[in-house]
């Protein structure tokens, strides 16, 4: 048999009733713990989350456009929401802001433009240059440019951004992007991809 402590109890009967009147109210006190439902912790960050409301509500106000510019050009509606996102970084850029340009798309010929700055990865560096940016009344003008520029290619190749077109998934869109020379950033098909899947954009794709 182990020889393991025993609670005794007090010999004394007054000394006894305080010890069950003490050891009943803890046990009252546990109980009630128990049974008592836990309330939630405070929002420790409320930033985060409006942010997160504000890009869900981003996305819901793009999507539907995304989806007719897939319909009339093509272009992956995961693909057109990805980019907008990353290049307006989330519609804050001063070009998405003042001159609804979501793309960073330049302008070409007599279109609207503006002078701005903008950085661009060059034999192993980034450098900060000047550029002319293309200006839009809306930024459904900005979307669909965006979706003509793909399918139509640029004014000196018209096959320019083929293998983007031709992608079925939007991994395969991402970095045909990057192979057609729509960016330089060499990180920026997979900014795409992790945008993506993210906030599953991919489910507003169109069957392809």
């Amino acid at each position: 048999m182990s020889q393991g402590k025993i609670l005794r109890l007090p010999k004394n009967k007054k000394k006894r009733q305080i010890y069950f009147i003490v050891a009943g109210s803890l046990l009252g006190l546990l109980i009630l713990a128990i049974l008592t439902p836990s309330q939630p912790g405070p929002n420790l960050n409320p930033t985060l989350t409006a942010q997160t409301k504000q890009h869900q509500e981003l996305i819901a106000s793009w999507a539907p456009n995304a989806r007719q510019m897939q319909k009339k050009y093509g272009i992956l509606a995961s693909i057109s929401l990805a980019q907008a996102i990353l290049e307006s970084n989330w519609n804050q850029s001063e070009l998405a802001q003042k001159y609804h340009n979501l793309y960073g798309v330049k302008a070409h010929g007599n279109q609207a433009s503006i002078l701005i700055e903008t950085s661009e990865y060059e034999n192993g560096h980034w450098l900060v240059i000047k550029d002319n940016f293309a200006v839009y009344p809306n930024w459904q003008a900005s979307m669909e440019d965006h979706a003509r520029l793909l399918k139509e290619g640029t004014p000196w190749n018209a096959l320019q951004y083929q293998h983007v077109m031709a992608a079925k998934d939007y991994k395969k869109a991402a970095q045909a992007l990057v192979a057609d020379g729509y960016a330089t950033d060499p990180a920026y098909a997979q900014k795409l991809i992790n945008i993506i899947e993210t906030w599953h954009l991919q489910r507003f794709d169109l069957p392809t």
